[in-house]
């Protein structure tokens, strides 16, 4: 366990409750099933998904600013990193 987990994680929740066209909220950048699930993970799996949530919102930017610069070769299809697996035995 590590420090960060004995501390209850702050929802990411800012009230702007809209899905985006890749199906993450456009106020939190949480999946649905994040989202929905946020209330049954644990502290660590709350503290993965707001790191997701932070480099979602950073790629975002990139691509608006990217669009904003006329970039013709703006990727379109965001893939999601995965997680790390760790194997507990």
């Amino acid at each position: 366990m590590e420090q960060t987990e004995l501390f209850e994680a702050p929802s990411p929740c800012i009230g702007v409750c809209e899905n985006s066209p890749k199906g993450y909220c456009k106020g939190c950048m949480r999946s649905r099933d994040e989202r929905f699930g946020w209330h049954t993970m644990s502290t660590g799996e709350q503290l993965q998904v707001m790191k997701l949530c932070a480099r979602r919102y950073q790629r975002m930017l990139e691509r608006k600013q990217m669009k904003a610069q006329g970039d013709v070769n703006l990727e379109l299809n965001f893939v999601e990193p995965q997680a790390p697996q760790t194997d507990l035995i």
